[in-house]
Order: C-alpha cells, then sequence, then structure tokens
C-alpha cells in the first residue's frame, strides 16, 4: 500500500526555516502613489485597481513595494494617478 503522506525527507522542509531574517525584503524600493483624477465615470475595471492600490480618495497617498504587480496597477490607471519617489 503507497503511502498517504510523504515522509520528511521527501519534503526536504529546509526552506521553512525562519532562523535569519531575509535581506530582500527590506532592501525593496518602495513608491507613493497619489490619486490625483476622480474614478467617477471610469470602467469598472479601472475603480478595482484604484481600490486594490489602496486609493480612496483624491489626493490620498498610499505606499507599496515597487514589485511587477505594483508598477503593472499603477501603468494602467497612470491617466489617474502620479508616483511620488
Amino acid at each position: 500500500m503507497p503511502l498517504r503522506y510523504p515522509t520528511k525527507e521527501v519534503l526536504n522542509l529546509t526552506w521553512y526555516s525562519t532562523d535569519k531574517p531575509s535581506k530582500e525584503i527590506s532592501n525593496m524600493a518602495t513608491i507613493k502613489v497619489k490619486q490625483v483624477k476622480s474614478a467617477i465615470n471610469r470602467p469598472a475595471r479601472q475603480k478595482k485597481t484604484l481600490q486594490a492600490l489602496g486609493l480612496k480618495k483624491l489626493n490620498q497617498v498610499v505606499e507599496h513595494e515597487a514589485n511587477p504587480a505594483i508598477l503593472g496597477m499603477v501603468a494602467k490607471v497612470s491617466h489617474m494617478v502620479e508616483v511620488i519617489k
């Protein structure tokens, strides 16, 4: 009968260790995104993108890590936001 659950040797759980803090997280570049135009009369997709960025009001500024997902969202609504470095 085959094993139902793999053993620890099979799983090789060494990548779960949290002994050392990750240097990559602390060195991530951050950007500040400011909403400068209203989301009124915009497609629902653009409104949801603004919500996903955490923007709710005009002139609100939020700070995010500069990863590809966030930069893609900013590019999609670039006509309504500005990036502050």
